[in-house]
């Protein structure tokens, strides 16, 4: 029979690979973002706030901070990689008022960060109490990330359409919070397991809404805003 150190490292590893499939599930929108050369009426939140939540859980899983956590700094160091790629597609196409949104929102993760990582280091020594400490605050913007896609959310029950809420994201999201929560439980780590245990909550609701609205969607315009996108893009560089 495995140790429960050897499942939980098993555990980890498959939640680092739906995490990775978490990460790239936007692409289906950022292809279609692309092609149009305009974000249309896709809302960066949900990237920009798991840009500072991957670099939270990073800082969480250094040696100095809360040992034995190379798994989360490995899938989350990617993800922050990721998400800072997919910003930096909406910076490129949207319009000065968004742009000016994204600017300010990246400064102010970029000096909390620096807040944070200057308080811990400087202020707290050894690595139980910098855990609780970065434990808490990842909990809170993991929380964040997770409750971002309420603005779609209201979106879909509005307009009865989930052409603006990605499928294979709140999918993902769904898998990766569960795969976690489970990680979690098998060496009771709360800091994991209360965002995951949420997040698989988020994304179950995301789910059920799909399911409820699908129908509903008129899917025959998406193709038709792609093409006026293009043709006012193009347009504008004439």
């Amino acid at each position: 029979m495995a140790d429960p150190d050897t499942i939980r490292t098993v555990v980890g590893i498959i939640g680092n690979v739906i995490s990775f499939f978490l990460f790239l599930s936007p692409g289906p929108t950022f292809v279609k973002i692309l092609k149009a050369k305009s974000v249309m009426e896709f809302k960066p939140d949900p990237y920009i706030a798991t840009v500072l939540n991957c670099a939270v859980w990073v800082f969480y899983g250094m040696p100095f901070v809360h040992p034995d956590s190379l798994l989360v700094i490995t899938i989350n160091g990617f993800g922050l990689a990721i998400e800072l790629l997919y910003v930096s597609i909406f910076f490129i196409y949207s319009d000065w008022s968004k742009r000016q949104k994204i600017i300010i929102a990246l400064i102010v993760e970029a000096v909390f960060m620096a807040i944070l990582i200057f308080v811990t280091l400087t202020f707290l020594h050894g690595t139980k109490d910098r855990s609780m400490l970065i434990g808490i605050v990842a909990i809170v913007f993991n929380v964040i990330m997770y409750t971002s896609p309420l603005t779609v959310m209201k979106k879909v029950i509005t307009t009865k359409s989930v052409k603006y809420m990605p499928f294979y994201l709140s999918l993902a999201n769904f898998a990766n919070g569960i795969v976690w929560a489970c990680y979690a439980l098998l060496k009771f780590d709360p800091y994991i397991l209360i965002p995951n245990g949420l997040g698989s909550l988020s994304g179950l609701v995301q789910l059920i809404l799909f399911a409820a609205f699908y129908r509903t969607t008129n899917w025959d315009e998406d193709e038709k805003e792609v093409e006026l996108s293009t043709s006012k893009s193009t347009k504008s560089d004439v």
